[in-house]
């Protein structure tokens, strides 16, 4: 059997940083959460590079695949050419955490200690949450930075499938972690360092050799790569230009000392001249909040252009309307569905100016004029009149193939746009209205 000599190395270093925040889970539970994040021997948050690899996996075409990651059948196989390192958080001064360090001077990475925590809740259709449907997670704050490595062992050092990888990590689509559709995960790529070592010349060689398996380590050779930051083909965008018409809500579940019910807000980490700093809590638009009135209002227009009503008990909610198991997804598990990952990508918004405004409620006895006992609160909104806000959606094209399906999924959008589905809490009290434009990339404006 004739051997294989890999004669040349590709190896890229590439510096991530989260636009939205980021939930790679450790598989356990604490007293805190219900799912913590990974974290590695300093006890800082990283990304595993199995993770890394699972996502590269999904993402590429099956014929580079089998021909870089390797493959197995009943017959034969082949073991990977790629091997990628773990995703290590860098310090305030761009240092890679790599093995042991000492943090406890750092204030910066102190904030990293406890992390935020975020609440989840399925809505169902009658409005109420769905039985085991409450639970919450750990989440690393949106601007964090990691550091890690690919390497391809090459014969003729031909890098056209290793720069799909990196196109494919500089994708607006590439999300990383848990939650990748209902907010997390969003990445963006802050540098790449890119060489191919031939091992047959003796500075590459040397170079090679001398090279160490430390993130923070000098990178001989390396030069800066430009990848493509274009959209995946398979893919459609549509943007939500909005503007709140007033108030708006989208609760954290907690009170404080002003208010029963107060907005969810989290800090994150802006970078400004290589340094980074911590905001102060910025006021969230959760992409699970929006993602829900989407797809509860995308199942009532695909009933409606089906002829399906309630009165002849034909119409179907969300967890068995084609369309929003299509669009979204489904957890069921019986034996007319099968458990599906969802076709949306969408994104948190975090608002960094913002102003609060306290609103008291209080319901009035209609015979004594008197308050009811029980119905004396007060809510904290935010208020956003005047302020854009853009909503980013991706979807991937077979999930539109279907034409009354985009048509519901395109209405439900538009309702958003004119302000007839409002988004968070309180939307009967008249919070949470917004009007603006629809945008389809490649498109004119749909409403």
């Amino acid at each position: 059997m004739k051997m294989t000599i890999y004669k040349h190395r590709l190896v890229a270093r590439i510096s991530l940083e989260a636009v939205s925040p980021l939930a790679v889970g450790s598989g356990e539970k604490d007293i805190i959460t219900d799912a913590p994040v990974a974290r590695d021997c300093n006890g800082l948050p990283y990304i595993p590079g199995t993770s890394l690899m699972g996502i590269l996996r999904h993402s590429m075409s099956q014929e580079n695949i089998k021909q870089l990651l390797g493959y197995q059948d009943k017959e034969k196989g082949e073991g990977s050419k790629v091997i990628i390192s773990d995703a290590l958080l860098t310090d305030e001064n761009g240092k890679v955490l790599d093995g042991l360090q000492d943090t406890d001077n750092s204030e910066y990475l102190r904030h990293f200690q406890v992390l935020p925590v975020r609440q989840h809740v399925k809505i169902t259709q009658k409005g109420t949450a769905a039985k085991t449907g409450k639970f919450d997670e750990q989440v690393v704050y949106a601007g964090t930075r990691f550091v890690f490595e690919i390497e391809e062992l090459s014969v003729d050092g031909k890098d056209t499938c290793f720069k799909e990888m990196l196109n494919i990590i500089s994708s607006p689509t590439f999300r990383i972690g848990g939650g990748t559709r209902c907010g997390f995960g969003s990445m963006k790529v802050v540098s790449i360092l890119y060489h191919t070592y031939d091992l047959t010349q003796e500075d590459d060689l040397k170079a090679y050799i001398k090279k160490t398996s430390c993130l923070e380590d000098d990178f001989e050779l390396a030069q800066e790569f430009k990848p493509a930051t274009a959209l995946q083909e398979g893919w459609t965008k549509y943007t939500l230009d909005l503007t709140p018409m007033d108030f708006f809500l989208f609760s954290s579940g907690f009170g404080d000392e002003e208010a029963d019910m107060t907005p969810v807000k989290e800090e994150r980490i802006v970078w400004e001249n290589g340094k980074p700093r911590f905001t102060e809590a910025c006021t969230l638009i959760p992409a699970t909040s929006v993602k829900g009135a989407i797809a509860h209002r995308t199942a009532y227009y695909w009933n409606k252009l089906t002829l399906r009503n309630v009165e002849e008990g034909t119409a179907l909610d969300c967890e068995k309307c084609p369309a929003i198991i299509k669009l979204f997804g489904t957890t069921n598990n019986d034996d007319d569905t099968q458990q599906a990952i969802g076709n949306v990508i969408l994104s948190d918004v975090l608002m960094e100016k913002s102003t609060s405004k306290v609103l008291p409620h209080i319901r009035i006895d209609k015979f004594t004029g008197g308050v009811m006992d029980g119905a004396l609160f007060q809510e904290k909104v935010t208020i956003g009149k005047g302020q854009h806000i853009n909503e980013t959606l991706y979807v991937k094209n077979d999930a539109l193939e279907d034409s009354t399906i985009k048509e519901a999924f395109e209405h439900a959008l538009s309702d958003i746009c004119s302000g007839l589905l409002p988004l968070g809490g309180g939307t009967n009290r008249g919070n949470g209205i917004f009007t603006g434009t629809l945008y389809q990339e490649g498109a004119s404006k749909l409403s």
